[in-house]
């Protein structure tokens, strides 16, 4: 794997490439530092090394020394904002106090039936290097992601923007984010609760992942669904989640409008 460091648009991993953005680029945080760890540490269990490359030499040097120097990284505080990724218009940031697992209509009635959160090849019971190979599969992800659960920080609207990737069959258009935004359901979490999952692990890029499955009635904090699909969804909400679950109107100009109210709610 080939970590790039830069002053990229945001943080994420293509192709086999890590691209990841400063908050303030040249200078490194010791939460970028914490977080570069990881993701070497990860792709080290996983048999994968990692290259780094930075204009910067400064950064390669603290980096290169930080490497040798991982427990006083390890325990380095999250801050309540993290602003790698500034698109959204008004935090201009990563709001860190919640995480959430966004998915479709159809996906949700399954996990609430189900009880459960599960990955990629706990859902699908198909081989797994059929997902790797899959057109959905855009980014080129590794056999191993499919076997966690991944989470967006709270107020982000990644999740939103790749279930209707997923559901249009290709990269959502600004028409498709605004005008044509339907939302999909929110499985939101605690971050301090869910980080003592025992299957929990941080990969250096997502808040966390959990490995198979996250149990609802043992980790839930709130389900958002659009007001929407409330009768579509109701029969199959447990009555031990009914207390958790938020039906909330879609009134909001485009996704960004509606990733702030949900939050909003959310973590009032």
């Amino acid at each position: 794997m080939l970590i790039n460091i830069g002053n990229h648009e945001f943080t994420e991993v293509w192709d086999g490439v890590l691209y990841k953005k400063l908050s303030n680029y040249p200078d490194i945080t010791d939460w970028e530092i914490r977080n570069i760890i990881e993701f070497i540490e990860y792709e080290k269990e996983h048999r994968r090394e990692c290259k780094i490359i930075c204009e910067n030499e400064e950064i390669l040097y603290l980096i290169n020394k930080a490497k040798n120097n991982k427990e006083k990284y390890k325990d380095v505080l999250k801050p309540e904002k993290i602003t790698e990724c500034t698109a959204c218009p008004k935090r201009k940031g990563c709001m860190t106090d919640l995480v959430c697992h966004t998915t479709s209509l159809d996906n949700a009635m399954s996990i609430l039936k189900c009880g459960k959160l599960l990955s990629a090849i706990n859902v699908r019971k198909v081989p797994i290097e059929q997902l790797i190979t899959e057109s959905r599969n855009a980014a080129g992800d590794p056999a191993d992601y499919f076997e966690y659960i991944m989470f967006a920080w709270g107020n982000c609207q990644a999740g939103d923007r790749l279930v209707m990737e997923r559901e249009l069959g290709h990269f959502p258009t600004d028409e498709d984010l605004s005008v044509n935004f339907t939302p999909g359901i929110r499985f939101y979490f605690q971050y301090n609760k869910l980080i003592q999952h025992p299957a929990c692990t941080y990969d250096g890029v997502l808040p966390m992942k959990v490995k198979d499955e996250v149990i609802l009635k043992d980790w839930m904090h709130k389900i958002v669904i659009p007001l929407h699909e409330k009768e579509n969804i109701q029969s199959s909400i447990p009555e031990y989640l009914n207390d958790k679950v938020l039906y909330v109107k879609n009134d909001c100009n485009d996704i960004w409008e509606w990733s702030e109210k949900v939050y909003t709610l959310v973590s009032s």
